[in-house]
């Protein structure tokens, strides 16, 4: 398996950018954010170097406060492990975290570190997939996500 985990690392060193490419809208929907002074984070499962590499070269003009990749000493999502490390870091309780991901995976992860799941539609996964395994909303464009941070802020403070 070790040698199998290698070459795949290596494949993708090589690899990694081909045919990849930011969602339609996600560059306006970071400039909202931006301009609104939120607090900005990003988990993946992809190897924390590879991680920090994308976000680099795809997302330079914006600043994460903090991006984290899988690494040996935290385990995979859907373990809240990750999440719950934004969280602390941050210095913000998860539950007044809201969590965009587009896979049951993402869902998983918020709905286990007590954070508000909200369900991608422009990935990969249904959005009955991303229901049954806890968002509690779906968006189907990246800027629908400021509309709905600016709901759940109203709602909080009535």
């Amino acid at each position: 398996i070790h040698d199998c985990v290698q070459a795949f690392r290596a494949e993708y060193e090589r690899e990694w950018k081909i045919k990849t490419r930011p969602y339609e809208g996600v560059a306006e929907m970071l400039d909202a954010l931006a301009a609104h002074d939120m607090k900005m984070a990003v988990l993946s499962n992809k190897p924390d170097d590879f991680t920090k590499r994308c976000v680099s070269e795809y997302f330079p003009q914006w600043t994460f406060d903090l991006v984290l990749g899988q690494r040996d000493s935290v385990p995979l999502k859907p373990d809240p492990s990750g999440a719950l490390e934004i969280s602390r870091f941050l210095n913000i309780s998860s539950s007044q975290f809201v969590y965009l991901g587009d896979t049951a995976i993402d869902m998983k992860t918020a709905v286990t570190a007590g954070m508000y799941p909200v369900g991608a539609l422009w990935g990969f996964r249904s959005g009955q997939e991303l229901l049954e395994n806890g968002a509690k909303l779906l968006i189907k464009r990246p800027t629908e996500l400021l509309h709905l941070l600016n709901t759940l802020v109203q709602g909080s403070s009535s």
